[in-house]
């Protein structure tokens, strides 16, 4: 079942990437729910979800990074693109039958590293 999972959530983030919009958001139960609370928004039911993400002017592209969980609780690292500049996505999802059933999404602008700490990072 987890395989089947994974290999669905990254269906979703390769159609995101197409700019497939109903195979992106097949993966969403008819009564999901999707919270982004950085903006404190709330979006209820699959074409909610779906009609707020179709309605994005900028170009877009999904670059997956990992996608890890098991059971009824999945996390996906995803840079994404708008108009050439990245943003680093936090995707937490929890699944019920295959579906996911509540998503929340943080997202966080790059930052350049102190020079107090390049003699500590890889």
């Amino acid at each position: 079942m987890d395989d089947d999972v994974r290999a669905g959530i990254l269906a979703h983030w390769e159609a995101s990437e197409r700019g497939d919009v109903e195979a992106e958001h097949a993966i969403y139960a008819d009564d999901a729910i999707l919270d982004y609370p950085q903006s404190g928004e709330r979006f209820r039911g699959r074409s909610k979800i779906q009609a707020q993400r179709g309605g994005h002017p900028a170009e877009r592209h999904f670059t997956v990074g990992r996608i890890q969980g098991g059971g009824g609780l999945w996390v996906s690292e995803v840079v994404i693109t708008y108009d050439g500049v990245p943003t680093h996505s936090v995707s937490i999802m929890e699944v019920a039958d295959g579906l996911v059933t509540h998503e929340t999404q943080y997202f966080a602008d790059p930052f350049p590293a102190p020079t107090g700490r390049a003699a500590l990072a890889d």
